[in-house]
């Protein structure tokens, strides 16, 4: 078992594989601008709404965790399939919903999904990478995975505040993408010399001893970045709210997708940069962005909370980029897969975590406080991260071994 190369000077696999990566990663966040309208039809607290959103993480933690390593064995195709067959079940389940039961179920699949392509679906856009694309892919891979974040969200608030029928009509839209991403997926060329069957139980994701103390720098910063999409893919519509008097749902989607768009902004300068300087830049970005969000929470202001919200996806997009490149091109491209889930196992913990944190704080302390004591943290640890950067500067822009 071993990834094949993939030398045909073809585009679309590659293009087939990122659109299926981003359709994927739209249905993950169409529910962030209506936990709002949900919370009012359903009358639950906004607690329940970080547990809602923290369900989708622990379902993404869960795949990751059981079936990383899953395309290393079966191949890449049937498990970005099995992620979009999950990803439909989603909305098919949100668009039934009629309480709390389908909303977690909805979560709980879309999270399921993330799992299976996060890992998968970022090494099959790098190896499906005609020769000409390859100094790019792992910037695509990167793309389509934020990318299709932050335009689930708009999409869904735009659709939401103008369309009719605001909490189904994004879900069937979501449908349409879903199909035409199988069928393209189903054309696909396999990188993977299968084993033909899977393994019978799951396995512990491991790290090479080798890479391990790249893998801890690039996880630290990548904890730091997540926490602060969590904070923006869940709590958002409660912030504009509670604190800054906003309930238009459109500007809920625009907020959450000033975020991703900040941070694909952030990875394509990463890619100029490189690993060594995008991992710190990115750090001290996140740090500037949490005082800006920090400073829109004390004054109820709208302009800092987008201007934080820009800055620290900035932050997040480079040390996110430079933290994937800097696993993959380290990994053994045997054990690749299962290095990158481990990766967004330690991310998806910072979604989630800090989250429920968050939901269980605002409960006693209220939103204001809560939100500050959030951003206060994660400036800390992105600062900690920071000054072991510069501390120990091993992260240099490698050869990639075994492609």
């Amino acid at each position: 078992m071993g990834t094949q190369p993939y030398e045909a000077d073809r585009t679309w696999p590659f293009v087939v594989a990122a659109y299926a990566f981003v359709v994927t990663m739209v249905g993950t966040t169409l529910p962030t601008p209506l936990y709002d309208s949900y919370q009012r039809w359903l009358g639950f607290s906004p607690f329940m709404a970080t547990v809602i959103f923290a369900v989708y993480a622990l379902g993404v933690i869960a795949a990751l965790l059981l079936f990383g390593h899953l395309s290393d064995a079966v191949g890449r195709r049937p498990v970005i399939l099995a992620a979009l067959v999950l990803s439909g079940a989603s909305a098919l389940c949100f668009l039934d919903a009629d309480g709390l039961p389908e909303l977690f179920a909805g979560r709980t699949l879309s999270g399921l999904s993330a799992g299976l392509v996060t890992g998968t679906a970022t090494v099959t856009v790098i190896e499906l990478a005609p020769p000409r694309l390859r100094g790019s892919s792992t910037l695509v891979a990167t793309v389509a995975n934020l990318g299709g974040l932050g335009l689930g969200s708009l999409l869904a608030g735009t659709l939401a505040q103008w369309a009719p029928a605001p909490l189904r009509l994004v879900f069937v839209v979501d449908l349409v993408l879903v199909a035409v991403a199988a069928a393209g997926v189903l054309g696909l060329p396999e990188t993977v010399r299968r084993t033909g069957r899977p393994p019978l139980r799951p396995e512990r994701l491991r790290v090479p001893r080798e890479m391990r103390s790249t893998f801890v720098a690039a996880s630290m910063a990548g904890f730091a970045g997540f926490a602060t999409l969590g904070l923006f893919t869940s709590v958002t519509p409660t912030f504009l709210m509670d604190v800054e008097g906003v309930r238009d749902l459109a500007v809920a989607g625009g907020v959450v997708f000033s975020v991703f768009a900040a941070s694909l902004g952030g990875q394509l300068l990463a890619q100029r940069l490189g690993i060594r300087r995008a991992l710190p830049g990115g750090c001290f970005l996140l740090v500037a962005g949490m005082a800006a969000i920090a400073g829109s929470l004390a004054a109820s202001s709208l302009l800092l909370l987008v201007l934080g919200a820009v800055v620290a996806g900035t932050g997040q997009g480079l040390s996110f980029h430079a933290a994937v490149r800097a696993v993959t091109q380290r990994s053994p491209a045997e054990r690749r897969a299962e290095v990158t889930s481990a990766l967004f196992v330690l991310m998806y913990l910072a979604i989630s975590i800090p989250v429920i944190g968050v939901g269980a704080l605002s409960v006693t302390v209220g939103v204001r406080t809560a939100g500050l004591v959030f951003t206060g943290c994660v400036a800390l640890l992105a600062t900690a991260t920071l000054l072991r950067l510069l501390r120990d500067g091993d992260l240099d822009d490698p050869p990639r071994p075994g492609a």
